[in-house]
């Protein structure tokens, strides 16, 4: 757990602040009230970086959420408190996540959560797992935003002909050249 670690310090200690700012209270209180919803479990759904940490470190309740998500999907959950049980189940929620669509970028390492190294990266999983299951056949609520759908253009042959006779303004005009070309600023001395 993240108290058999020694304290960090110098360059290490600001690496691990720069990461913690990056936790945002707001994302993970909707994290836990939405597994809170799903689950029907009762625990605290605070923000905190210490309450997050209590809910999920041992795993059983990530592989509890995705087995109502997608039932029997994670065979046997580890009840036990031993450090391998425990990141046994949290695996077990990484595999079933990715299989669920959560990008792999957006995932996180066992030992952000159990270490409690990067708890941000958790979040992000959480939240992308919540768009993936509002945006399948779960049946389940899902969080955030809603994932966006393709949206395949097919043109003619006719279509694109003309768009090849149109000059797009992208490229620039021709305001202020002349033969010597565009000069910004100070010449060149040589």
């Amino acid at each position: 757990m993240a108290n058999n670690r020694a304290t960090k310090s110098g360059f290490a200690a600001e690496a691990q602040r720069k990461i913690n700012s990056k936790y945002s209270e707001e994302l993970a209180q909707e994290c836990l009230e939405w597994v809170k919803q799903i689950t029907n479990e009762d625990f605290s759904t605070s923000g905190e970086m210490d309450n997050f940490y209590e809910v999920f470190k041992n795993g059983t309740r990530l592989c509890r959420l995705v087995n109502i998500i997608k039932p029997g999907s994670v065979k046997k959950i580890n009840e036990s408190q031993m450090a391998f049980k425990c990141m046994e189940n949290i695996n077990a929620f990484l595999d079933v996540a990715r299989s669920l669509g959560v990008p792999a970028q957006e995932t996180f390492q066992t030992v952000d959560l159990w270490e409690r190294q990067n708890l941000n990266s958790v979040v992000i999983c959480l939240q992308s797992l919540g768009r993936k299951v509002s945006a399948g056949n779960f049946g389940q609520p899902g969080i955030g935003p809603k994932e966006a759908e393709k949206n395949v253009r097919n043109f003619t042959e006719e279509q694109l002909k003309a768009g090849q006779g149109v000059i797009s303004l992208q490229y620039g005009s021709n305001k202020g050249a002349t033969q010597s070309g565009i000069n910004f600023g100070n010449t060149r001395h040589m």
